[in-house]
């Protein structure tokens, strides 16, 4: 995960490069009623900020600490330009979940990877514990997916890049219809590069499943 300095960044006036998020609504999943809700500085830092200081969180985000910290990375999204847009994961009803909806190929990411026009990247952590390791992030992940292929059509696909050490995060990837398309060397980690295909390939060549992680 990109530290504060290194993350989105951008100029300019905001504009919609992501086909409006905050007006995608609530879609069903298998959990129930999933809704991503753009976090503002009135809605969610001290929530995102608590999730921030979990040990389990904070060794693969880097943002623990006061919750100032949790805000400049979330302010560097929201005045970057309509690049990113951090959002809390609200499952029927009560918030669980952060993720980072963005424009991969606008993003510093694209220096790394052979980016496509309107690649839609994906960063997402499970807020809390007891929703760990019950295969929620699988669900969600998938949910998401499809949300963004479905409401941006000038998508051609999702990726990500969670890093190689975070053996849950892999394997929930690797389940929920992204291939590996390699290892990056980015300043801020070494990343697999997932990519979740408008049209997935069969048979999946998926990154090696660690049989001791089943979730985020």
């Amino acid at each position: 995960m990109p530290t504060v300095e290194e993350g989105h960044t951008g100029h300019g006036t905001a504009e919609d490069l992501l086909d409006g998020v905050a007006d995608w609504g609530p879609t069903l999943c298998h959990l129930g009623i999933f809704h991503l809700v753009p976090v503002t500085f009135e809605l969610g830092i001290p929530l995102v900020a608590r999730w921030m200081n979990d040990p389990a969180v904070a060794a693969f985000w880097d943002l623990a600490g006061p919750e100032i910290r949790t805000t400049r990375h979330i302010r560097v999204q929201l005045q970057g330009g309509g690049r990113s847009v951090p959002c809390l994961g609200v499952l029927n009803g009560t918030p669980m979940s952060y993720w980072e909806i963005y424009r991969a190929d606008l993003d510093p990411l694209a220096r790394y990877y052979p980016a496509l026009p309107h690649d839609t990247g994906l960063h997402l952590l499970i807020g809390d514990a007891r929703d760990r390791g019950r295969g929620v992030g699988g669900i969600l992940l998938r949910t998401v997916a499809e949300l963004v292929l479905d409401k941006r059509p000038s998508c051609p696909r999702v990726v990500a890049e969670p890093d190689v050490r975070n053996a849950a995060s892999l394997s929930v990837f690797s389940t929920s219809g992204f291939e590996c398309a390699g290892e990056l060397d980015l300043p801020w980690k070494r990343a697999a590069l997932m990519i979740r295909n408008r049209a997935i390939p069969y048979p999946l060549t998926p990154y090696p499943r660690f049989p001791d992680e089943d979730d985020l």
